[in-house]
């Protein structure tokens, strides 16, 4: 028994739903769940799993279902319910990276995580620990496009499915974020769009604010502007100095970055425009 995941979107017309259950009923596929969403504009989206016995031939559904939805504007895409390949990437902050890690060895993550790359060594006797390969790739004497180009030979060793940003702390060009569009999740320490940039929590605490809290985002060329997937906020007060927010900052940013991961990974978001329609 196999499972899929078959994801459609496109302008919203007539029968749609009809065409996908009949593709599949006719390939022998038992639907478990489905889900669909349509936006204001008339904008369709909708995610199907199912499963099947015998062998599955994607390129057939996919055949069928562009007969009977012929308009090319309507999207299709396939998965295999399975574990995603990533590669992380980070510089020296721990948390984020330590939480994906212990999820993964406990087999939390949906996710196998292939490699670690950083800027700085600091974090390899740790990484070590769990048997991942890390590489160490260092930003000094190299400029930011040069430095991207090692880190991309890495990474395409490896053919990484998305790459997760970690605390990584660097910005990167337009042309690296080109080779892994809408593939990049970042964990920004802020509710987005407020506190951009470097020093949130001092941002924060000279702003006196009541709350603080975490965005994971997909990675564009604005500067933490990518589609939001997922955020949480925690309350503050005046007694917090900018060092506690930050040490309560880095618990949502682990929690909101799981959860943004686990929907990513379970082919449940939608990037239009630069929003998500999460399913």
């Amino acid at each position: 028994m196999t499972r899929n995941i078959l994801l459609m979107e496109g302008p919203d017309s007539k029968g749609l739903v009809y065409h996908v259950t009949k593709v599949l009923y006719k390939n022998d596929c038992n639907i478990i769940n489905q889900d669909e969403y349509v936006s204001p504009a008339g904008q369709f989206f909708m995610r199907t799993e199912f499963e099947s016995e015998k062998k599955f031939d994607a390129e057939i559904v996919i055949a069928d279902l562009r007969k009977r939805v012929p308009n090319e504007d309507v999207k299709f895409r396939l998965n295999p319910r399975k574990k995603k390949d990533i590669v992380i990437l980070c510089t020296k902050e721990h948390h984020c990276l330590s939480d994906l890690l212990i999820r993964y060895h406990f087999e939390e993550l949906n996710a196998n995580i292939l490699a670690v790359i950083s800027n700085y060594d600091s974090l390899k006797p740790f990484v070590d620990k769990f048997d991942i390969p890390f590489h160490h790739v260092s930003h000094v004497g190299l400029s930011r496009e040069d430095h991207e180009l090692e880190i991309m030979k890495v990474v395409n060793g490896y053919q990484p499915e998305y790459l997760v940003l970690a605390k990584y702390m660097r910005i990167l060009t337009p042309y690296f974020v080109a080779k892994f569009s809408n593939k990049i999740v970042n964990i920004h320490h802020s509710f987005l769009p407020a506190f951009i940039g470097a020093n949130p929590y001092k941002q924060a605490f000279d702003r006196g604010v009541k709350i603080i809290g975490a965005t994971a985002h997909f990675v564009n060329n604005n500067l933490d502007e990518g589609p939001i997937i997922a955020q949480d906020v925690k309350k503050v007060d005046h007694r917090f100095s900018s060092k506690d927010m930050s040490r309560e900052g880095k618990d949502v940013e682990k929690m909101v970055l799981t959860k943004a991961l686990k929907l990513v990974f379970s082919d449940r978001v939608f990037i239009f425009g630069n929003k998500t329609i999460i399913l």
